[in-house]
């Protein structure tokens, strides 16, 4: 991480006409931008969907549970499919799936349109669900491990994969997924870092030159461990997770 007086390199300074003007430019390629999003939005609610079996099995708190009860009566159902190292220090654990889960807390205007948010871990039930403590989460949290290649199949099993359901009735249809940077979608850090001059600081960004850019692609963790876990760790939270 950088220390802000060490960011010398600063935009141009002009008059707040020039300011105003140049931004109303760039504003119409903004506007542009959220109009194609909200064409891909309705391209994907078209998108023709796959039956997957319902009972797949997953493991919960309560034991053995199905993928239909994994909707908790809902209509629709978003699955975060966690990465997991077994055996690991939660300091260990994935960077990515931590960042991404850690934008998720109010989960009431989901509920709201009949949709359920859940994470489908790709470990064992209770090593991870220490860690799902450890973190002070609150979204359900199952292990998916003995089902993968069910539900994720044709797809690479170890990478985060963020999948959509809709039910009707007992039957469960897939409707879309992603993966890789796919998954920001969870996120509002990063779109808020967008919205500054100096952007995400990462290496990869197309920044002017003398732009302070400290962080490696993907940069989410600091001194050895996802940057959220400090806190965690500050609380008196223990790394191990075998119990």
């Amino acid at each position: 991480m950088t220390d802000a007086s060490t960011a010398t390199s600063l935009p141009s300074v002009v008059d707040r006409e020039t300011f105003e003007a140049e931004l109303a430019e760039l504003r119409v390629r903004e506007k542009a931008h959220t109009h194609e999003g909200d064409a891909i939005a309705a391209a994907r609610r078209r998108l023709p969907m796959v039956e997957v079996d319902a009972s797949i099995q997953l493991i919960g708190p309560k034991g053995p549970l199905t993928l239909l009860d994994a909707f908790e009566g809902r209509r629709q159902l978003i699955a975060y499919y966690f990465m997991w190292h077994p055996g690991h220090p939660a300091a260990e654990q994935c960077q990515g799936c931590t960042w991404c889960n850690g934008h998720v807390s109010e989960l009431s205007y989901l509920h709201s349109r009949d949709i359920t948010y859940a994470v489908f871990c790709q470990g064992p039930y209770d090593e991870s669900r220490r860690y799902h403590d450890f973190m002070g989460w609150t979204m359900p949290w199952y292990s998916a491990e003995a089902s993968l290649d069910q539900l994720l199949v044709g797809r690479r099993i170890g990478m985060m994969h963020l999948v959509c359901y809709v039910r009707d009735g007992d039957r469960v249809f897939e409707t879309w997924w992603t993966t890789i940077r796919g998954v920001e979608v969870m996120d509002n850090s990063y779109s808020l870092m967008d919205l500054t001059v100096y952007g995400r600081q990462e290496e990869h960004e197309d920044s002017p030159a003398g732009w302070p850019q400290p962080w490696e692609v993907g940069g989410l963790t600091a001194n050895g461990r996802p940057i959220s876990q400090w806190s965690r760790v500050e609380a008196g939270r223990s790394d191990d997770l075998t119990g």
